[in-house]
């Protein structure tokens, strides 16, 4: 029922027996409730581009109820009130259901976000387990510090939960990103408003579910499903909001930053696109950098916004990598992603699809040369080939604008020199990478690129301990790590007069 990027995609039902959609509706308050104007949208399937169920359609009145909700849960409920080792003990107990449900889990994400089944249960599921143990662990180490105060005063800092927070998430990872946000908020002891991308919100309410069955007390965690212009807006802009993250484009996130600052003036953490490069130097294995490079771009059908979509290799082995890249990408299959033989599934919605079309488009017209792929398949569902490009210039819309598809740009570079400007010749500085056996080019490419995580002789590896954001357009802030806890914690000082100390 799979085949290869150059045949026809079929969507079948056969290779999965996907369970009954639980959950439509918004949570708010510990409960499941139907909207205030009672409206749905579509929740669509990318492997047919039909409707897979309806949900409902929050707005700004609903976001404000979910506000209220978590406001009176921050305010007067237990939540942040409870020692962090009681916090924590909630949170592993909501990890332990994640891993209980896993196959109903990965099988929403897989039919809603065309994301292959088999890499949910191996990544994205196990993920937000290992973020809530993760800031389980911590919700119980977090300390302020004492100061060694001039004069006869003595002070010392406390970390405090900021408040509410609102959180809006994407839809190409649509469980590691809810996770993401949620895990390290709640063990700070915040209560959240979560709005789910609009094109995959049924996971996110399924963890809703499961994060009552743990314990979490009503109001501390609601999910709004509704779109970024009206609940979106409506979080970012609310008045009773004490922080918002938002993982998503660079436009969205210059359109938060200015309700933020028309509004209450709340601090936010974004992590926004990338175009992030990718440098292979002539010492590097060429079997090696390949594997590398084709995986750091063509992962997730390429929705992944640290993807190495500017790949510079150097003259030296340019050719034998190109080789080996467009063998790479004839052989991947694209097709259900259900499907065990598959390796690509359908980009996650319409629009979405014609987008990356429409760049393909652009590759062609501006003179890039294209090696392999570059259409869509099927009638139906949003599938597209692995495509390559040659003799990309720095200047060419493909080079410049994130794509967010199964779309490479390959470049050829000269000296160390020369690669580390044109990688840094971008609005953008989420991610990038370099393929090397010399640890000095290593080293030197590394603190020379301007980007907020460098990956040597290795791509798209993520760590809950390593802390992860942009530099530039790519936003600011981190995820995972303790870097995240912080960000969702005030530090407040404390200072006594200490009358007459021996000590000063």
């Amino acid at each position: 029922m799979a085949d290869h990027c150059n045949g026809s995609s079929h969507s079948s039902e056969s290779f999965a027996n996907i369970p009954p959609i639980k959950f439509t509706k918004l949570f708010i308050n510990g409960n499941f409730v139907d909207s205030v104007s009672g409206k749905t949208f579509e929740a669509i399937d990318p492997r047919t581009g039909e409707a897979i169920t309806r949900v409902s359609k929050g707005d700004k009145e609903d976001v404000d109820m979910a506000v209220k909700a978590a406001r009176f849960a921050f305010d007067n409920g237990p939540w942040p009130r409870l020692s962090g080792s009681e916090r924590g003990r909630i949170l592993m107990k909501f990890a332990d259901l994640i891993e209980e449900n896993i196959e109903e889990i990965a099988s929403l994400d897989a039919i809603n976000g065309g994301k292959l089944f088999s890499l949910c249960k191996l990544i994205d599921i196990p993920a937000a387990s290992k973020a809530l143990r993760y800031y389980a662990g911590a919700a119980d180490k977090i300390h302020g510090t004492v100061l060694k105060l001039s004069k006869g005063l003595q002070g010392y800092t406390l970390r405090e939960p900021i408040g509410v927070v609102g959180a809006i998430i994407p839809w190409n990872f649509p469980t590691i990103m809810f996770f993401m946000k949620v895990a390290p908020a709640l063990a700070a002891g915040c209560t959240i408003v979560v709005k789910p991308a609009e094109q995959t919100p049924l996971s996110a309410l399924y963890y809703a579910h499961l994060a009552k069955l743990a314990g979490v007390p009503d109001g501390v965690l609601n999910v709004v499903n509704g779109y970024g212009e009206t609940a979106g807006a409506a979080i970012s802009s609310h008045m009773d909001i004490d922080k918002v993250s938002f993982t998503g484009s660079t436009e969205v996130g210059r359109k938060i930053m200015v309700a933020a600052a028309t509004s209450n003036l709340k601090p936010v953490s974004l992590e926004l696109g990338g175009k992030s490069p990718l440098l292979i130097f002539d010492d590097a294995d060429v079997d090696e950098a390949a594997n590398i490079a084709f995986n750091g771009l063509f992962f997730n059908k390429g929705e992944i916004c640290v993807a190495s979509s500017r790949v510079y290799v150097q003259e030296g082995i340019y050719d034998k990598i190109v080789d080996k890249l467009v063998e790479k990408a004839k052989a991947l299959v694209v097709g259900d992603p259900f499907d065990p033989q598959v390796n690509q599934g359908p980009q996650t919605d319409k629009k979405q699809f014609e987008k990356i079309l429409s760049y393909i488009e652009h590759g062609k017209r501006e003179g890039a040369t294209l090696l392999t792929g570059g259409k869509h398949i099927g009638q139906k569902g949003y599938y597209i080939q692995p495509t390559i490009f040659a003799d990309v210039k720095d200047d060419m819309i493909i080079a410049k604008e994130e794509i967010f598809g199964p779309v490479m740009s390959l470049m050829k570079f000269k000296t160390m020199e020369e690669g580390i400007k044109r990688a840094n010749n971008t609005t953008y500085g989420l991610a990038a990478g370099v393929i090397t056996k010399d640890l000095n080019v290593a080293n030197t490419v590394s603190r020379s690129v301007r980007a907020g995580v460098v990956w040597i002789n290795c791509y798209t590896v993520f760590d809950m301990d390593c802390p992860y954001g942009g530099y530039k357009m790519s936003g600011f802030g981190r995820d995972y790590g303790l870097d995240a806890l912080n960000q969702y914690l005030q530090i407040k000082s404390v200072v006594t007069p200490i009358h007459d100390s021996p000590w000063h």
